[in-house]
């Protein structure tokens, strides 16, 4: 029981079941959490009729409503650590993370020395593919927004594909992590680097998802912008000590 890969849902029954069959076809041990915010489309449905296939690997979490995908991640890592996993992974249900790509970041945790894998479009050999030209636009413009405002040494700081060691998570108070949309994946990461542990990013292809719809919103990109600039005010004021700066 050492790794868990964490998939949030929403409205995902077009996708939910491949991305499980194409985890576990991976045979490399991984056990699968779906936090499902009460999808009406029968998301959770589907995941219950997978379990006797996968017992004991394959769990489901189910909340009511529509909660936002910093929340359902929290929830998560505390299920998580409650359960005693080593390594913690984040991944989207529509494949626009290749799930072959999680033993690179399982690797670069385990044997690389990394603390957090970053899957990331912005390193050498990382890339996009399908994506249209305003959406590759405002994202790059985002990676180099939050790096100008916060001196984070993450080319993708908004990237949702991320394997945590577990001592990480243990030493985030989770409970003081604020946002639920892209600015919560920067102040994972940000909190994690001020603390001083080591991030390494790893390349990946991102592909822009096949089935299904896009959760993205103007308030998000409203959280993102503004709560970068709030981030690095309360930083300011805040006494990282769970563990001294090496790198």
């Amino acid at each position: 029981m050492e790794k868990l890969v964490i998939i949030p849902t929403y409205n995902e029954k077009d996708n939910i079941r491949n991305i499980i069959d194409t985890v576990y076809s991976l045979h490399q041990n991984f056990h699968i959490l779906i936090v499902d915010d009460g999808s009406p489309d029968g998301t959770g449905a589907i995941v219950k009729s997978l379990q006797s296939v996968y017992p004991g690997q394959l769990f489901l979490e189910e909340r009511s409503g529509k909660q936002g995908l910093g929340t359902a991640y929290i929830h998560g890592f505390k299920w998580a650590l409650a359960k005693g996993y080593q390594y913690i992974f984040e991944m989207d249900a529509d494949f626009s993370h290749n799930p072959q790509d999680l033993n690179r970041l399982y690797e670069a945790c385990s044997r690389d020395g990394a603390d957090v894998a970053v899957g990331s479009r912005y390193v050498k050999g990382g890339k996009t593919e399908n994506w249209p030209w305003d959406r590759a636009v405002l994202s790059y413009g985002a990676s180099v927004y939050v790096r100008m405002v916060t001196w984070i040494p993450v080319k993708d700081a908004t990237a949702g594909f991320v394997c945590y060691k577990n001592n990480v998570l243990e030493a985030i108070n989770l409970d003081t992590i604020q946002f639920v949309g892209y600015a919560f994946q920067i102040e994972m990461k940000f909190t994690a680097w001020k603390l001083g542990f080591k991030i390494k990013e790893v390349p990946i292809t991102f592909k822009d998802r096949k089935e299904g719809y896009s959760k993205m919103s103007k308030g998000i990109v409203k959280e993102g912008i503004l709560g970068v600039l709030k981030i690095q005010w309360q930083s300011l004021f805040r006494n990282y000590t769970h563990r001294v700066k090496n790198n």
